[in-house]
């Protein structure tokens, strides 16, 4: 029995990479930038290439859009990895693209996988050689450029956002991967009712890799019938039982759910709340990260409009931390609808910015001598708490007039209670002292 070259055109490839489409009609999904007439369809046709990054989840096809425009131009092809490749395999890909110009006439695209986990050394030397033309930049990236990307190389690249492919594309990637006689599985009779493939399709969650990866392990479990091979829903539930959900730590779907769970308790709406925290609690989020951001949106959103929130709050991280998961997630979940029904009021929030803002700005300013304590002789020699007015010995146990702010400053307020909840009742209170 003869063996396989280790790197023969003839060596094992993951479906995903044997299913990769050889020109744009292939292509399935991202019709905001492939659909006739769009700018990027128009540049790729027309072979006007130019440096860009491609932002978006993973399994959106931002690789294979790189290829498919290196093709369409005749350009040269190369790929580095930021997991794996450091500068001086940058150097060698500059150098090889220097000698296709000079040698061959040919221009050169460098395709740069997970472009944002290069640090800033290594993302600033592209840039005198984007700027030169030595070679078409291709950035790919899952995280925010604004955030993970040198501007000076951000601000010479075109960002193309790619989105999760919706569960339509998904059923149509995997038939054509079951119908393809060359590259899929076309002349093993795979049987696979429309509901599994379905089912399939939205499991992979806008994932065309991972789709084609499940399938391809399907395929190997398949019950071998005298019709040819089956894909139940037994097999099926056997590979993505323990998946879950598309969720990047830290990354922007992260900021994204946390966002939308914030935003549903804000805007009184405690049952999208609630689905918001069950996604990331699927997607494999921390429910203590949870809690914590629990306890500060019940003093920026809530406040004193209902103190128990702040109160509940505490209490469910507190029972989380010692009953641990799953039990624990009840009470976080608990806290969660209380703030989502709770009244709102973001006044401290904003007293607490603008008095944090005066104080910047008024840093130097001296505590007025009335209000400074007198531990020693010395001190009170020095008029150290003079005039000072005890406030409980006065008439409602509020000196009328006296100020507490800094002479140069004069009295300020920050705190403006909104008319709901408990703050009604603040508001009240306020006003009454200030006309006294």
């Amino acid at each position: 029995m003869s063996s396989l070259p280790l790197f023969s055109d003839n060596q094992y490839q993951p479906l995903a990479e044997r299913m990769r489409p050889y020109n744009l009609e292939q292509y399935i999904g991202q019709s905001h930038l492939l659909a006739e007439g769009k700018p990027l369809q128009r540049a790729i046709i027309n072979d006007h290439l130019h440096s860009m990054l491609f932002w978006g989840p993973p399994g959106t096809g931002k690789t294979t859009l790189a290829k498919l425009i290196s093709h369409y131009s005749g350009a040269q092809f190369i790929t580095l990895s930021a997991v794996l490749a450091g500068v001086k395999d940058i150097r060698a890909a500059v150098t090889e693209a220097k000698q296709l110009r000079k040698v061959e006439q040919r221009a050169t695209v460098l395709f740069v996988d997970e472009v944002h986990r290069f640090n800033k050394a290594q993302q600033d030397a592209f840039l005198p050689h984007i700027e030169k033309g030595t070679f078409f930049f291709i950035g790919a990236t899952t995280e925010n450029p604004s955030f993970e990307l040198n501007n000076a190389l951000l601000s010479r690249l075109r960002v193309y956002v790619l989105r999760p492919l919706d569960r339509k594309a998904i059923e149509t990637i995997i038939k054509s991967a079951l119908n393809n006689e060359e590259q899929g599985f076309g002349q093993q009779q795979i049987q696979m009712d429309e509901k599994v493939l379905s089912q399939l399709a939205k499991a992979a969650d806008g994932d065309a890799r991972r789709a084609l990866n499940w399938l391809e392990i399907a395929v190997d479990l398949a019950i071998k019938t005298e019709h040819g091979l089956l894909i139940d829903e037994s097999i099926l539930d056997e590979i993505i039982s323990e998946t879950r959900q598309r969720f990047d730590h830290k990354g922007d779907i992260f900021y994204e759910q946390i966002s939308a769970l914030h935003k549903s308790i804000r805007g009184s709406n405690p049952d999208a709340a609630l689905y918001w925290f069950c996604r990331m609690l699927e997607g494999g989020c921390d429910p203590l990260y949870i809690a914590r951001r629990v306890v500060r949106i019940a003093s920026e959103d809530i406040g004193n409009a209902d103190p128990r929130a702040l109160t509940l709050a505490l209490n469910a991280w507190e029972v989380y931390q010692r009953l641990g998961s799953p039990e624990g997630e009840l009470s976080i979940a608990q806290a969660i609808i209380y703030l989502g029904s709770a009244a709102k009021s973001n006044a401290v929030y904003k007293a607490y910015k603008a008095a944090m803002k005066e104080a910047k700005q008024s840093a130097s300013l001296d505590v007025p001598m009335h209000l400074r304590n007198a531990p020693t002789q010395l001190m009170k020699k020095l008029d150290y708490g003079k005039n000072y007015r005890y406030a409980h010995d006065e008439s409602n146990a509020f000196a009328a007039g006296e100020s507490y702010f800094p002479d140069q400053l004069g009295e300020q307020i920050y705190y403006e209670p909104v008319d709901r909840g408990l703050e009604i009742k603040i508001a009240e209170k306020l006003k009454y002292l200030r006309s006294l």
